[in-house]
């Protein structure tokens, strides 16, 4: 199938700068969820951008807890990967849709040879930094409600989030269990810190 280049650069600003080389390499695939896109260990061969659905980096520690380190419904992900050695996660699809594939020599030469798209990715990095500061400095309260709050006011649009996940899934982006999760929510809904309507969650304490 024809990839809709048009369309895609009016919609993901950040592939309207992709050389024409580099378009030509791309593989548009489609992945069903649950499915493991690379594992960790394996070496990257390829850039993989999410169209539909939802693909996730996923680290397992020792005693087999998982982490979200990252959750992509739209965009490029696993952007570390392009000059390491190996994935330090799992990449797992945790929804089904479709994901373009850019071969990893080729991406990197784009890089190299087109300004315009090397600006682009630059810019693309500098907030998916501000990102994971963020996320670290979550990670770093030492509470499961504060750790809330700190994702309601600031993945959200400062009153209140929509969480586009599981509880369980939520949880393991969080750093915490479900079980702590679940506790957590109903202290904040029975002293009226929180409002939870389906996905939504509204922070009311401050």
């Amino acid at each position: 199938m024809m990839i809709d280049w048009s369309r895609l650069s009016r919609d993901y600003p950040i592939l309207d700068g992709l050389p024409a080389t580099l378009r030509e390499r791309v593989v548009e695939r489609s992945v069903t969820a649950g499915e493991r896109l690379a594992l960790q260990g394996e070496t990257p061969t390829g850039m993989y951008f999410v169209l539909a659905g939802e693909v996730r980096l996923l680290r397992r520690s020792s005693s087999g807890r998982e982490t979200v380190m990252q959750r992509v419904q739209e965009g490029f992900v696993a952007e570390a990967s392009l000059d390491a050695p190996c994935y330090h996660c799992d990449l797992i699809a945790g929804a089904s849709g479709k994901v373009l594939v850019f071969p990893r020599c080729d991406f990197e030469a784009a890089l190299t040879e087109s300004r315009e798209f090397n600006q682009a990715w630059i810019v693309h990095l500098s907030g998916e930094l501000r990102r994971a500061r963020s996320r670290n400095e979550r990670l770093a309260c030492p509470t499961a409600a504060e750790r809330i709050r700190h994702a309601i006011l600031t993945e959200g649009d400062g009153r209140g989030l929509v969480v586009g996940s599981t509880r369980k899934e939520w949880a393991a982006e969080l750093g915490l269990t479900h079980e702590a999760l679940y506790r957590a929510l109903r202290r904040l809904r029975e002293t009226g810190a929180i409002h939870e309507d389906g996905g939504w969650i509204e922070w009311l304490a401050d």
